[in-house]
């Protein structure tokens, strides 16, 4: 079985930083793309952040210069370094991943963490 975890979520006053990690486990034989997502109540997830196995990274237009992901592939880990935050980033912050795992390394699927709520007060 594959899980994703996120941890780091928390509150925080406008201006400060977070970090959020993403651990994914299991019986995984590669991890390519992986993201962050947030979501607030009444709206649709909405793509934060993207970065690829390689390392290429990209950025939602509201977090771009604030955000930056990050990743070990040797730890399958993901990070959201998260700087100058603001009210408006305030959601559940969900960590995404295409991977193949080992019981079926032809295929690549989704998988979804159980996110980790982020409220950043004004």
């Amino acid at each position: 079985q594959v899980e994703l975890v996120e941890s780091g979520g928390g509150l925080v006053q406008a201006g400060g930083s977070l970090r959020l990690s993403c651990a994914a486990s299991g019986n995984i034989f590669r991890i390519n793309n992986m993201d962050w997502y947030r979501q607030t109540p009444g709206k649709q997830r909405e793509l934060v952040a993207i970065i690829t196995s390689g390392g290429n990274t990209n950025y939602a237009g509201p977090v771009k210069g604030r955000f930056a992901i990050s990743r070990d592939n040797a730890k399958n880990m993901m990070y959201l370094q998260m700087n100058s935050l603001k009210p408006e980033d305030t959601a559940v912050y969900y960590c995404h991943a295409e991977l193949q795992p080992g019981s079926d390394p032809s295929r690549q699927y989704s998988y979804w963490g159980q996110g980790t709520q982020v409220t950043v007060s004004s």
